[in-house]
């Protein structure tokens, strides 16, 4: 928890910028009836029944500083996939960064170890090379700040029938674009003193 508060405040470095990544699941859904739009004195409406058609993965990477952030639907959450979108951060996102500094949770895929297994060595070296990683602890999730804003993207656009990962894409390219053209950044204030006052319990006991 330190450790990730510790990143939070450090002076702003855009050689070395600091991004938050969580990512979360979105059913697809399509209509089984054409929906109805909005008349004059009628709200839209649509069938309570729907066809599924399975599920995404949404990927979202947050620099809170900058006010800067990206969306990527895929199948699934591999390590292959997580790996795809670290070379995206590297060479598209942010190419001329010396190091990118990572907070993300502590799942499985999110190690160095997937960048070998999606990439050949020397690539997947020269990625490593690029990333320096923090880890939010264990029931910690709250500490990341891109889960705050998926919290954001679900409200503002996810709640509606998407029936396609194309779709689903386009929809939150479009929201993340609206996002950072307001430069939507987000401040962090709780400190390692707040944490250690507030979190007192947490902490071991020391014995004289």
């Amino acid at each position: 928890m330190e450790d990730v508060l510790a990143v939070y405040h450090r002076p702003y470095d855009p050689k070395r910028p600091q991004i938050c990544m969580d990512e979360t699941s979105k059913a697809l859904h399509a209509h089984s009836r054409k929906p109805l739009p909005a008349a004059p004195g009628r709200p839209a409406r649509e069938d309570y029944e729907y066809i599924r058609q399975g599920t995404a993965n949404l990927f979202l990477w947050f620099e809170p500083v900058a006010g800067k952030r990206g969306v990527k639907a895929t199948e699934r959450r591999t390590r292959v996939d997580w790996a795809e979108l670290i070379r995206e951060l590297v060479d598209q996102h942010y190419p001329h960064a010396e190091k990118i500094v990572l907070v993300m949770d502590n799942l499985n895929t999110h190690t160095l170890a997937s960048l070998y297994e999606a990439f050949a060595p020397e690539e997947a070296r020269r990625l490593a090379e690029k990333l320096e990683l923090h880890y939010t602890p264990k029931h910690g999730s709250w500490l990341n700040m891109a889960e705050i804003e998926l919290s954001v993207l679900a409200r503002q656009c996810l709640a509606q029938r998407l029936p396609s990962r194309a779709e689903l894409q386009n929809k939150v390219t479009a929201w993340a674009d609206n996002r950072n053209a307001q430069a939507a950044k987000m401040e962090w204030r709780f400190t390692i003193d707040d944490a250690r006052v507030k979190l007192k319990r947490l902490y071991p006991t020391l014995l004289d």
